[in-house]
């Protein structure tokens, strides 16, 4: 497998490390001081993978799409596009995974959290709120996987409408408040609180290294490389790993 990656930073970085592991080649490497264009010779490429930022990362994935380029896509911030990069996808015939979090760990977790907001949404007095915690040069807050986590919680906890990622005033019983907090070296601490008068419950994933989502990136590279099609992690692994 030959891969492209779009984005060189940390991650990008530990994506490398296994893609020599695996013996597979990293062909072309894209970053700041080499940016990605739309008259790219991308011939010998199967994969690109991209790590990038939110603003612009919508950017390389039009420029990849319009090369014809089978993509996993691991930057977080252009969910008001998803629709559209789907209708790209679909009218130039690629491929295309997309996630706000590649760890397996993470994708298990969504699905923990589902089911205990399908519970408790049955029990009267409870609240529920989101912490994440990254370190402190992450530039985003909330994390991707915070929203999706809040997202989540409010297809299955029916109280909660909207979700609250700044506090400037009281918190109303229909909003779920997403926090965030960026320190130290973190690689990435998510964490939903149930609480009502009689108890608390906490459930917790934490990331001990970026070699979780650099494998869950690999995964979905491998999968992905000769198919066609606009699929998110999650639909991934449910077909190979456990059903939801």
């Amino acid at each position: 497998m030959n891969i492209a990656l779009i984005g060189y930073g940390k991650v990008g970085k530990e994506i490398h490390n296994i893609v020599n592991e695996k013996k597979y080649n990293v062909n072309k490497i894209f970053n700041s001081k080499h940016l990605l264009t739309e008259k790219e010779n991308l011939d010998d490429i199967d994969i690109c993978i991209e790590f990038t930022t939110p603003n612009c990362v919508y950017e390389n994935l039009k420029k990849l799409i319009s090369l014809k380029k089978n993509i996993v896509c691991g930057t977080t911030g252009w969910n008001d596009k998803l629709n559209e990069i789907r209708n790209l996808v679909e009218k130039n015939n690629v491929g295309f995974v997309y996630s706000s979090n590649f760890s397996i760990g993470v994708q298990i977790f969504f699905d923990i959290i589902k089911n205990a907001s399908q519970l408790l949404n049955k029990i009267e007095n409870y609240d529920v709120f989101v912490n994440e915690i990254h370190h402190n040069q992450k530039k985003d807050f909330p994390s991707g996987t915070a929203i999706s986590l809040g997202e989540t919680i409010l297809q299955n906890f029916k109280t909660k409408k909207e979700i609250l990622t700044s506090l400037n005033d009281k918190i109303l019983p229909n909003q779920l408040q997403v926090s965030s907090i960026r320190s130290g070296n973190f690689f990435g601490t998510h964490s939903v609180t149930f609480d009502s008068d009689f108890d608390t419950i906490e459930l917790k994933h934490i990331a001990k290294s970026r070699r979780g989502f650099a494998l869950g990136a690999i995964f979905a590279s491998e999968w992905i490389q000769n198919k066609k099609g606009f699929y998110s992690f999650n639909e991934i692994l449910k077909n190979y790993f456990y059903d939801i």
